[in-house]
């Protein structure tokens, strides 16, 4: 199965959160953080302006950095997943 998002919607894979601080202290599973980075799975065609469709700027493969508390969270095939706005997508990591 896939997922095509619609409008202005990006599906993304959360990246591995760090089970360790760089201290060395091992974080048991509730302490970890919901992360805020993922990699892009699939991108809608863009939102509509005026009659036009704006393209979303990112692209699948893309490392991005997602706003705190956003989205929708969907499992499909065993595999987590979570939609956003374009507009929640703050920054693409550039390596």
């Amino acid at each position: 199965m896939k997922l095509r998002p619609l409008g202005d919607k990006v599906v993304l894979k959360h990246l591995v959160a760090e089970e360790t601080t760089k201290s060395g202290i091992v974080l048991p599973g509730q302490a970890k953080e919901k992360p805020q980075q993922g990699e892009v799975i699939a991108v809608g065609p863009g939102a509509e302006v005026d009659g036009k469709i704006v393209p979303i700027p990112v692209q699948v493969g893309d490392k991005v950095i997602y706003s705190k508390y956003v989205g929708s969270e969907v499992k499909l095939d065993e595999e987590e997943f979570v939609v956003v706005k374009q507009a929640d997508i703050l920054a693409v990591i550039e390596e």
